[in-house]
């Protein structure tokens, strides 16, 4: 496959907080974009921009040699890509979706096989960064499929992600992407501890911040969600609901595996009372703040 060049016909379905940023960087990067939403009025500002707005995914997938997905989870994919008036109806052969959504590695290994039926090329490319990144295009992503279709890829990728690896056969970029979640869960939930502890014992917490990250505690989720916690600024940034999904494909992956996970059920259980207290739409550094509700005992 060859490289999709600046003049490549390039579309993007899911024009949500982080789908809308990547959306506009390639705007400002020059390329031709169609863009498709259920809402008329979602796709305006996209449009205003330069964009041209497809009525379904289908129309979408006719205008364009490259599509871009970013989605909320599994079946929403799988609507879009297959449901009535979806991209396989419109897509060519030798065109290629790239879906930047965080789901199971499972549908993205079956979703890349009914799409190679129709010669039409798939990649899982999720992605790190938050709100900020998507928005000024310094993402990370972690690549599974083809390293030819990666490689294809990588230029019009680049408008958005700082940092491209290609991590393995289709399925690898969702494993690598929920062990980030999982990695980063267990460190807030570290975080959140210190927090605790330091409060119980009349020590300012941000004090104690400030010392840890002088030391080997020092970490970006000490850093960043650290200080959302002990501000208790929870405006999101990426909302605790998101996090229980992407923990919850996390476990249902390691259970499948028959691998033990220590930390991931506590931030999955933590984030489901969140959740179910109402305040999933807020950042899911809120979990913090539910540590420091609790009582021992």
């Amino acid at each position: 496959m060859k490289a999709f060049d600046p003049q490549a016909r390039v579309g993007f379905i899911g024009l949500g907080v982080m789908g809308g940023g990547m959306a506009h960087c390639l705007l400002r990067a020059g390329y031709a974009l169609t863009v498709q939403a259920r809402r008329t009025d979602a796709m305006q500002p996209f449009v205003a921009a330069g964009a041209v707005a497809a009525a379904t995914p289908a129309e979408l997938g006719r205008r364009c040699d490259l599509v871009f997905l970013c989605l909320s989870d599994d079946a929403a994919v799988e609507q879009v890509l297959f449901g009535p008036g979806g991209l396989a109806e419109g897509l060519a052969s030798g065109s290629c979706v790239v879906d930047t959504s965080t789901i199971a590695a499972a549908s993205v290994r079956a979703f890349g096989e009914r799409l190679r039926a129709g010669a039409i090329a798939f990649l899982d490319a999720p992605i790190s960064g938050g709100q900020q990144g998507a928005e000024s295009g310094t993402l990370n992503t972690m690549v599974g499929g083809e390293a030819e279709v990666v490689e294809a890829c990588r230029p019009v990728l680049s408008a958005f992600c700082r940092t491209i690896t290609h991590v393995g056969a289709l399925g690898a970029g969702q494993t690598v992407k929920a062990c980030n979640q999982v990695a980063v869960a267990g460190a807030l939930l570290g975080v959140a501890d210190a927090i605790a502890l330091a409060k119980s014992q009349g020590v300012d917490p941000a004090v104690m911040r400030d010392v840890l990250l002088a030391g080997t505690a020092r970490s970006f989720v000490l850093e960043k969600h650290g200080q959302r916690v002990i501000a208790g600024d929870f405006q999101p940034g990426f909302r605790a609901h998101l996090m229980r999904k992407d923990l919850r494909i996390a476990l249902r992956t390691a259970r499948a595996a028959g691998a033990f996970l220590a930390a991931a059920p506590v931030a999955e259980q933590l984030l489901d009372e969140v959740v179910q207290g109402g305040d999933g739409e807020l950042d899911w550094a809120v979990l913090g703040r539910l540590v420091q509700r609790k009582k021992s005992g």
